[in-house]
């Protein structure tokens, strides 16, 4: 019987054994977590679970028409891949074979490691983190939030609408200038402001308070302190990807795969947050962090993996995330990275909802929404159609 085996337990790696099954694949299906959990949704840990309005069991993932037949190995990662043998070799010693091999590992937060140790500092990126976080957050204590990025700015919202003083620090210019750019960060930046929460940009820490074990205050380079209760890092993520050195899989930021999630190595492909897929609208390898690329890549690289016709494969979409922030939904969807200007196709930043559309020369490249959901479905939508347009242009 061939062997399937998906490293990775997540929404990234359920949704790559819900394809595979929907494709047909009728073999040995083993998936592999360092996660004791069953796969659970992780974009309610920083909202409506930390808030304490759902609990543990309502970030379940599973669904009673699943019926994936599979092998569960949790709680234990893997370790190696062998691809001469095709073997993947787990912590505690044992070999899984796979004749096929999805990547699913996702990533790990970035940490500092002068207060990795200390009881009240979180990188929320689990469960136990998120449980952790919700233990320390208590009106009329002080937080301390360290990037501005999309956990931060949400962990922010949730701890100030639980009646905390919050102070957030980003090193950029602007909150979200990575995806966003300055101009669109910048009006993000008020979000924060209007809440009353104290956002700090361009901010350089110096040290860490701490007499005897938690973070008592957070001192920046130009001599601020910021008392606090409890800090969160929010700078970002690594892919787990370090356990495949030596693999014979090319790496780089994550796993390198083509526009379809394949990687060098035959029979294995990569999905989630550890995926590099190359885009061919941009020329470059290119790592997608959210949810619905999670969920919808997988179709896409399973397709491939398993031998489908490629006109019959997904389209494989934009980039699209969401955040909710201070009671505002933010939406994107594209690439702004080589974006020339800015157009408001409707409001404008200083009123309570936009949409504003990023544009290389006269082509759409990127969108942005602000309470604006329904226009915002139609842009994204001009954007997935374009992008498919482009892909079958290059594939030509």
């Amino acid at each position: 019987m061939e062997s399937l085996v998906i490293v990775g337990a997540s929404l990234a790696g359920l949704s790559a054994a819900r394809a595979a099954r929907n494709l047909g694949f009728a073999g040995r299906l083993v998936i592999i977590g360092d996660d004791p959990a069953r796969p659970y949704d992780r974009p309610p840990l920083s909202k409506d679970f930390l808030a304490g309005r759902i609990e543990v069991a309502d970030l379940a993932l599973e669904t009673d028409t699943d019926a994936l037949a599979a092998e569960w190995i949790l709680g234990t990662p893997a370790v190696s891949f062998e691809a001469a043998t095709r073997t993947v070799v787990l912590a505690d010693g044992r070999q899984v074979h796979a004749d096929k091999l999805v990547i699913a590992t996702g990533a790990s937060p970035r940490t500092l490691p002068q207060i990795a140790d200390a009881p009240n500092a979180v990188s929320l990126r689990t469960i136990a983190d998120a449980q952790k976080l919700r233990g320390l957050v208590r009106a009329g204590g002080r937080m301390v939030v360290i990037g501005a990025g999309f956990i931060g700015a949400e962990v922010a919202s949730t701890a100030h609408a639980l009646g905390m003083e919050v102070t957030v620090l980003e090193k950029s210019p602007t909150p979200l200038c990575g995806p966003l750019g300055a101009q669109l960060g910048a009006v993000v930046a008020g979000l924060h402001a209007r809440a009353g929460v104290e956002l700090i940009c361009g901010a350089e820490i110096a040290d860490f308070a701490r007499t005897d074990g938690p973070v008592e205050a957070v001192v920046l380079a130009d001599g601020t302190v910021l008392p606090t209760d409890v800090v969160v890092v929010g700078i970002g993520a690594i892919p787990n990807a370090d356990w495949l050195e030596g693999s014979g899989i090319e790496l780089g930021n994550g796993v390198l795969c083509d526009a379809v999630g394949a990687t060098n190595i035959p029979g294995v492909v990569a999905v989630g947050d550890c995926a590099a897929w190359w885009d061919p609208a941009a020329g470059r390898h290119h790592r997608v962090e959210h949810w619905t690329g999670a969920a919808e890549r997988p179709a896409v690289a399973l397709g491939a993996l398993l031998g489908a016709d490629p006109a019959t494969l997904p389209a494989v979409k934009p980039p699209y995330f969401w955040s909710d922030q201070y009671g505002t939904r933010l939406q994107f969807a594209g690439d702004a990275a080589g974006a020339e200007r800015i157009v408001y196709e409707h409001g404008d930043p200083h009123g309570p909802s936009f949409l504003a559309v990023y544009y290389t020369g006269e082509d759409p490249v990127a969108v942005l929404a602000w309470n604006q959901t329904k226009l915002f479905c139609r842009w994204r939508k001009t954007l997935e159609k374009r992008a498919t347009a482009a892909a079958r242009l290059v594939a030509a």
